[in-house]
């Protein structure tokens, strides 16, 4: 029976299913054809894509009690710099991710002008007027900051307070702002558009709406907090089997009540509504509990041993997998005369032809999924783990 000073197995499994995930979903062979559970929610509502990022979240908030517990959660320089260096450095990668893949848009988008390679080349690496500020990557920065700073500065009994007064704000905000409303009326879209500017926005629809904007940043902590809070009750408990009654039973509140009260807050993931932190962090909690159930006391890893490769490596394979995927959409080659990126190759002169529209697509995101995890199962087997 494992002790809770033993690494949990089921952390790094989860952790690894959700990077697996999130690296799937965001890749199929093509946007026109995915099937119904590997998109998103349109608006209100919940498919299982929308979990896959709050699973992560949640795990998160997890490995930052596991990671402050070494501190002894106390405020001192080194610590607050460490957190901040930490923040900064997650959230400028996911802008470089973002700079990176708009020059090469850029690049293709000046080709009818009559512009030198060097010339073209510098426009479109210096095309900052259109970079998108925010996405995954700066929500995790963001989140990860605010939880381990409140960790350190404030009593943990106080926490469960912060959520709470969190996420009702949060909903007053949505009231009183128009925040159900999939419309530029959105306070959520209004406070972005003044604050980031519209050119630094992602687009929904040909709506500037962004799914991890400034101010569902706040429910977004608080989810992470409902993580840290999950790590501290695993930490402090010893027995295998009460941690997972104990995850059962905080995951059985949550997703009770974040479906009950969905009927005057819809569960929403592009808001990040209150109702969709507490069903998605219950679902997690509920997911965790099996895992440790499966995989901690029952012993039946060797199912699992694909995803530890994602989870030891989580930061560095989403980011490895976004890169290569921004290079299969812009480095193009030739084909019967014409020229087409190496992914349009790939899936509409391979698999597409032979599989199917919407199989084939599927194809593609596993396949991709599979050459990611090579890349994390080399490091795995190296023992590299790869920390910021």
């Amino acid at each position: 029976m494992s002790q809770a000073n033993n690494r949990l197995l089921s952390l790094d499994v989860l952790r690894g299913i959700t990077i697996a995930g999130m690296i799937m979903v965001n890749n199929p062979g093509s946007w026109s054809y995915v099937y119904a559970p590997l998109g998103h929610a349109a608006w209100h509502g919940l498919t299982p894509t929308d979990l896959v990022f709050p699973f992560f979240m949640f795990i998160m908030g997890i490995s930052t009690f596991i990671s402050l517990r070494k501190f002894n959660f106390e405020w001192s320089k080194p610590t607050l710099f460490k957190i901040l260096k930490r923040t900064v450095i997650i959230f400028l990668i996911g802008m470089g991710i973002a700079w990176l893949s708009l020059s090469f848009r850029t690049y293709r988008s000046l080709e009818s002008e009559e512009l030198g390679f060097f010339e073209r080349f510098l426009r479109a690496i210096t095309n900052f007027e259109h970079l998108r500020i925010l996405g995954v990557l700066q929500r995790l920065a963001l989140s990860y900051g605010a939880t381990a700073i409140i960790a350190i500065l404030v009593k943990h009994k106080y926490i469960p307070h912060i959520i709470v007064f969190s996420l009702l704000g949060y909903f007053i905000l949505l009231l009183a702002g128009n925040g159900f409303d999939f419309s530029e009326q959105n306070i959520i879209s209004v406070v972005d558009r003044a604050v980031l500017g519209v050119n630094h926005m992602y687009k929904d629809s040909g709506l500037s709406i962004d799914p991890e904007g400034l101010l569902s940043t706040i429910p977004s902590i608080a989810h992470v907090l409902i993580g840290f809070l999950a790590g501290k009750m695993l930490m402090q408990t010893k027995d295998n089997h009460e941690r997972i009654q104990q995850l059962f039973i905080m995951g059985a509140i949550l997703t009770f009540a974040g479906f009950l009260l969905s009927y005057g807050c819809p569960i929403n993931k592009k808001i990040w509504s209150p109702t969709f932190v507490l069903t998605t962090c219950g679902l997690a909690a509920t997911l965790l509990a099996l895992l440790v159930w499966i995989i901690d006391i029952k012993g039946h890893k060797r199912w699992s041993r694909f995803f530890e490769s994602f989870g030891v490596n989580p930061l560095f394979i989403y980011v490895a997998a976004a890169v290569l995927s921004i290079l299969l959409g812009n480095i193009f080659i030739t084909y019967s005369g014409e020229l087409i990126s190496i992914k349009k190759f790939l899936y509409e002169i391979g698999l597409q032809t032979y599989l199917g529209n919407y199989f084939g697509s599927l194809t593609f995101a596993v396949l991709f999924v599979i050459i990611n995890w090579l890349i994390g199962h080399f490091l795995y087997k190296k023992q590299i783990y790869i920390k910021i």
